[in-house]
């Protein structure tokens, strides 16, 4: 994607060939800075800070902090403890072990004066990957629209709305995203597009990451509040929800950000298509039940108290919401049951949300 017409990649390497170039998130939508992570603890405070967010980029950026570490200690011992020190840092999106996991498997076999190198390489590789897979899956939600589109056409409508909830976009991942992936195909392709973006409390990642890339490309949309998709979809006011998923079970539960779960509600009750997109590393094999067996991470309260903003004078500052005193409870994360997800979109194409719609598209994973 682009920035004022220059392509840019969410994470690359710094100008010196070792570092590792991301941008600060928390800084957007009003500041794009860069930060570059030198070591294995940098890696780490920039996924636990969420100065990078977004399961596939977590993955990529933990494929890094893996090459870090091997550049200071190649040893096995140092490996494997950079393995826990990166695990440890989100519990919820899959592709964070995932990723380390691949990293471990092409490093310790080799010989220790290898590592290095193909550290290196392989965390370069599993960007470039997720960059075709995304662009697989934008291609695969374009034809899902280009379908619905001929039908709200026939309907006399004049656009093409979809609601997305939290950011699925580039920004959440190396290149292109998942959610929005099939958004920027379709306005790319002449399609009359226009977005409902959720602001996506806490952390309003809608509103500030959704919002800026969507502004960046140029396609129309409009900001709302969390709780007004349901009214929208009551007035045939959206054609289409798609949303992107940190961790999907085998069966086809999907864990995304905390209101998922209440805009497919408010979708199955209205009869408007509700479609998850995602990579084929944010499934995860080993679990069927995703509200009993899937960690919600829990974050600091401070996420739903506070909020940060530019003031009047262009400073960034942050100003509390609530009162002295009044506890806050921070989930990050829900879980959609598989009854209410009409469309699983992968780089593999369309299915059902069940495990046998997953097991069309991955024969050689499904248990």
């Amino acid at each position: 994607m682009k920035i004022n017409g220059t392509p840019t990649r969410t994470i690359r390497l710094a100008a010196d060939g070792w570092g590792v170039e991301i941008i600060d998130q928390t800084r957007l939508p009003h500041e794009l800075v860069t930060v570059t992570l030198r070591s294995l603890d940098d890696a780490a405070q920039a996924i636990r800070e969420m100065w990078v967010r977004g399961a596939p980029l977590i993955g990529a950026t933990a494929a890094y902090g893996m090459a870090l570490a091997a550049r200071a200690d190649h040893s096995d011992a140092a490996l494997k403890k950079a393995y826990l020190v990166l695990h440890a840092t989100r519990p919820t999106a899959i592709n964070l072990k995932w990723a380390l996991d691949e990293m471990t498997a092409a490093l310790l076999p080799l010989p220790a004066e290898a590592r290095v190198a193909a550290a290196y390489g392989r965390a370069a590789a599993i960007c470039d990957e997720d960059v075709a897979i995304n662009s697989a899956i934008g291609d695969h939600g374009l034809a899902l629209i280009r379908e619905i589109w001929a039908d709200r056409q026939a309907q006399g409508k004049a656009r093409f709305d979809i609601l997305t909830h939290c950011n699925a976009g580039w920004l959440a991942t190396v290149d292109w995203g998942t959610a929005i992936a099939p958004i920027y195909k379709a306005f790319d392709a002449g399609l009359p597009i226009h977005v409902w973006v959720d602001e996506t409390r806490p952390r309003n990642q809608g509103a500030s990451l959704t919002a800026r890339e969507l502004n960046w490309h140029g396609v129309p949309h409009t900001v709302i509040a969390d709780n007004t998709g349901g009214h929208l979809m009551q007035h045939g006011m959206v054609d289409l929800v798609i949303v992107g998923t940190d961790r999907t079970t085998r069966n086809g539960d999907v864990c995304n950000k905390i209101g998922t779960y209440l805009k497919a509600l408010a979708a199955k009750d209205n009869g408007v298509p509700f479609a998850v997109a995602l990579p084929g590393p944010t499934i995860d094999w080993s679990v069927a039940d995703g509200v009993r067996e899937i960690p919600i991470e829990q974050r600091d309260a401070a996420e739903q108290t506070h909020i940060a903003g530019r003031d009047a004078e262009g400073r960034m500052v942050a100003v509390q919401l609530t009162p002295d005193g009044s506890p806050a409870a921070n989930y990050a994360f829900d879980v959609t049951p598989a009854r209410l997800v009409t469309w699983l979109i992968t780089e593999r194409g369309r299915c059902p949300a069940s495990a046998e719609g997953l097991k069309s598209l991955y024969p050689e994973k499904a248990p």
